[in-house]
């Protein structure tokens, strides 16, 4: 075993454990994805910081408009953090619903990509394939029996096409984040995570996937 896979298997261990800890307990629920969101906005911002990095105008204008636009972000997620527990009694399962769409999402998009491959999606993520974009939606798709009528009662083409915006809209995140770390000339937004890379290599389809979810089941 290779020094890489037990990093890899070391951290994955470690966020199992503080996974199952936040679903004991909410105050470490509420403590842990602050600091995580926290931690990706600082991830985010230093991404950004190396793409526009010189003391021009335009570059300063970009710098300023990135900073604000992913500070109102942070806002928005610690607001939905802090309304999880509160009187939002659907929130917790529209969050849950959208997180594990953009998961499944990105477990179909590289099963599928692998098993299939065939004609690359864009030059962006030379790795990523029409077929593992399908692959996406097909994982996504799976979540709509469990929780349809049983925990989200919605219209069955409804809740299938908010399903699909938010497979789709992490496709769309993925390749941005994709795009900035290749501008950026880095492989990793950070090495907090051993064998992972940063927190935003890892939710980088989620994090464009929550507000998007949010927004969707409370228009629809």
């Amino acid at each position: 075993m290779n020094s890489e896979l037990r990093k890899r298997i070391f951290t994955s261990l470690v966020l199992t454990s503080l996974l199952t800890a936040m679903f004991l307990y909410s105050y470490i629920m509420v403590v842990t994805l602050i600091t995580i969101a926290i931690i990706i906005w600082v991830e985010f911002y230093a991404l950004i910081s190396k793409i526009f990095k010189k003391n021009s105008i335009k570059d300063k204008v970009f710098r300023f408009l990135y900073k604000l636009i992913s500070l109102l972000y942070l806002s928005f997620l610690v607001y939905l953090i802090f309304s999880i527990e509160s009187h939002y009694k659907d929130l917790k399962i529209y969050l849950l619903y959208t997180v594990l769409v953009a998961i499944l999402s990105d477990i179909g998009g590289l099963v599928v990509g692998k098993i299939f491959k065939g004609k690359k999606l864009t030059k962006i993520s030379p790795k990523k394939t029409v077929s593992g974009s399908i692959g996406s939606f097909i994982f996504s798709f799976s979540l709509i029996p469990l929780f349809y009528e049983k925990y989200i009662e919605y219209d069955l083409l409804i809740l299938t096409l908010i399903t699909l915006l938010i497979s789709f809209i992490t496709q769309l995140g993925d390749l941005f984040i994709s795009y900035l770390k290749r501008k950026a000339k880095v492989k990793d937004t950070s090495n907090i995570l051993p064998g992972h890379g940063g927190f935003l290599d890892r939710v980088d389809g989620i994090i464009f996937a929550i507000p998007v979810g949010v927004l969707l089941f409370n228009l629809s």
